[in-house]
């Protein structure tokens, strides 16, 4: 009785609050900021690509319904313009969007590799492969989530000036304002999910990785 209590408090004061990873983590991306700004800048322009291309969709079907289709077309006279997101836009924003994975996987990895002194130390002061995960992905969704944010941010912003320049001050009337808010909450969702489906292998990596192997690692 007296082992098994003994073991259950050595459990208790292993694992480490869910808080404590959270400060861990902001605190290795202020100590990473010049990289950390590198992994964000790729979800960044994906996500600006991904939410230009729907809200321009969007605009153009509100603008058709609003001022009718000869006006769009005395509007939009010099170039193309079609209802809906054609196959080769989502092609393109596919492709983007699995760009920022691997760049954010390969980020990741960089930095497990970077950190194997820091992981076997945290290990063998008691830290969980649990903790360790939810290091990485934290760090990676906190990323995610500011390079979306800034992204649809800037995506809303360039197809607002590219359309002005089409339809003048109607676009401001007739702009689909709901439609863009649902759509910059999604991208920040998919970039936040972008970002932590990318660090899931090297998080795993570096959890499985034993402490004395990774103390006796020359980085």
């Amino acid at each position: 009785m007296a082992r098994e209590a003994q073991s259950e408090q050595i459990q208790r004061q292993i694992k480490l609050p869910f808080g404590e990873a959270v400060r861990i983590s902001f605190q290795s991306l202020k100590i990473r900021f010049g990289r950390s700004i590198i992994t964000t800048s790729g979800i960044l322009l994906g996500i600006a690509f991904f939410v230009s291309v729907m809200v321009n969709s969007q605009v153009t079907m509100t603008m058709k319904e609003a001022m009718g289709q000869d006006a769009i077309d005395v509007f939009a006279s010099e170039q193309e313009t079609t209802e809906g997101v054609s196959a080769q836009e989502i092609w393109l924003v596919t492709m983007s969007l699995i760009v920022c994975v691997v760049g954010i996987a390969n980020a990741m990895l960089m930095a497990v590799t970077e950190r194997f002194r820091e992981i076997g130390t945290m290990k063998c002061l008691g830290a969980l492969d649990r903790f360790v995960v939810e290091l990485f992905l934290l760090e990676s969704g906190f990323q995610g989530l500011a390079g979306a944010v800034v992204g649809a941010l800037l995506g809303t912003l360039f197809t607002v000036l590219f359309n002005l320049k089409n339809y003048g001050l109607d676009l401001f009337w007739n702009f689909p304002l709901w439609q863009t808010l649902a759509i910059i909450g999604v991208a920040c969702i998919i970039g936040m999910l972008l970002a932590v489906i990318g660090a899931a292998g090297p998080a795993y990596q570096a959890a499985k990785m034993p402490p004395a192997e990774a103390m006796r690692v020359e980085v």
